[in-house]
């Protein structure tokens, strides 16, 4: 019977116990744990006694899917240089795919075809084993599950030579084809941005409820939820009017804690803004006041905690009550979107209020938050912001992306552009 143990380290606990290599040799492997000392423990016997029931060896010839992808996330992606919410994803991503009866086929058994058959389930939806349906994935996602198996099987191939080739080579992503409607009599479109008066609705919405700080923010400087949520009073220049966008927040679902990190493009950029908002920032900076008097000793302080895990900095963002004694290694921030007790508000809950938003609005039942950003983007190119500028101030990494957004506006601006052709002739 194997033998394992436990240990706390940075504030977070971990078992391990050894396992037999590809070679026959005894090696220490750890895995990440519980909250509690006693629920790692109960981790702790769940993966012997596994261990035992299962002869889990890393043979080459017994390795199954599910552990090549445990093999890479310990040894290859977590010591890597993805950001945390890449991370994050990928490993959200992988608890996922080892749901699925391929997480339990031995290498030596994959084949491109059976890659690609999941692939394609993945992609066009289906029947799983227990009968569920499961609906097609966006495309987005599934380039998500492709770069993950594409890594995974490249680190089978080298440096760990449990195969001669890589079965991933030869996937491909296949498109769902398109039913062209050649004789509907309607055209219906989806507007990918806000008019000014749907905008104004939405706030009347919002009144009183934390999320509308951040839509305000979002509507007039195109940030991301997890941009605008991040933002601290720091971060404002309100004399020469300019924010820097430095990092976003995100909750973590492998560790259940709201975390910062870097923005999307992992780089820093500065975003002017205008008279409208900046007297809004003024006047939610005075609002945020008054909450600190009204509360009292029960008006909570933010703070970040770095927290090291296998070489990663994660940092973890926390809100205590004022009346009560924070550990040394908490940093305090300023932060701007709050609630009415002091506590930072999230892109979960400024998301949620905004799908109550579209339920409740007549026609905004398709609004989410990121078409706030759609329509930042749409407006300053609308007024004659260059293309460049545009993308600079999204912090988008390709000019097309700008462009491709602005090619879905509102159906009043793509005809006011088409009528300009009467005014040249005329």
């Amino acid at each position: 019977m194997s033998k394992g143990s436990v240990r706390q380290r940075g504030g977070r606990w971990y078992y391990r116990f050894y396992v037999e290599d590809e070679s026959g040799n005894r090696v220490q492997k750890e895995f990440n744990g519980g909250r509690t000392k006693r629920e790692t423990e109960t981790m702790l016997r769940r993966a012997l006694a596994d261990y035992e029931t299962r002869q889990y060896l890393i043979r080459r010839e017994n390795t199954t899917v599910g552990e090549l992808l445990d093999m890479w996330v310990e040894e290859d992606l977590t010591p890597g240089n993805k950001s945390n919410g890449t991370v994050t994803a990928y490993l959200s991503i992988i608890n996922r795919i080892k749901q699925h009866p391929i997480s339990d086929r031995k290498l030596k058994n994959v084949t491109t075809k059976s890659l690609q058959d999941y692939l394609d389930f993945l992609c066009f939806g289906g029947v799983e084993p227990g009968g569920l349906v499961s609906p097609p994935l966006a495309m987005g996602s599934v380039r998500l599950y492709m770069a993950i198996l594409q890594g995974a099987f490249r680190y089978a191939v080298y440096p760990k030579k449990l195969l001669a080739y890589n079965p991933m080579q030869y996937v491909v992503r296949k498109e769902r084809p398109e039913e062209a409607q050649l004789f509907e009599t309607e055209l219906e479109e989806e507007s990918q941005i806000l008019t000014h008066e749907q905008f104004l609705r939405l706030c009347d919405f919002l009144q009183g409820n934390s999320a509308l700080l951040p839509v305000q923010i979002s509507y007039y400087t195109g940030l991301r939820v997890g941009e605008v949520c991040a933002l601290t009073w720091q971060d404002i220049n309100m004399k020469e009017q300019f924010i820097i966008v430095r990092r976003s927040i995100r909750y973590n679902t492998l560790t259940h804690q709201t975390e910062m990190g870097t923005t999307k493009r992992n780089k820093i950029r500065t975003v002017d803004f205008c008279d409208t908002l900046a007297d809004i920032l003024r006047e939610a900076k005075r609002r945020q006041a008054s909450w600190s008097l009204q509360y009292g000793p029960a008006y909570f302080y933010n703070y970040y905690q770095v927290v090291m895990d296998k070489g990663r900095r994660h940092f973890e963002i926390h809100s205590v009550p004022r009346s009560e004694a924070t550990p040394d290694d908490y940093h305090k921030i300023d932060m701007v979107c709050l609630r009415e007790d002091g506590t930072f508000t999230t892109p979960g809950q400024v998301s949620q209020r905004c799908r109550k938003a579209s339920q409740k609005l007549e026609g905004m039942e398709k609004f989410h938050f990121h078409k706030l950003r759609h329509t930042f983007t749409s407006n300053l190119l609308h007024c004659g912001a260059t293309p460049k500028d545009v993308q600079e101030l999204l912090g988008h990494s390709d000019i097309s992306t700008t462009m491709n957004i602005y090619a879905h506006s509102s159906r009043e601006a793509k005809r006011t552009s088409a009528r300009r052709l009467d005014q040249m002739l005329n």
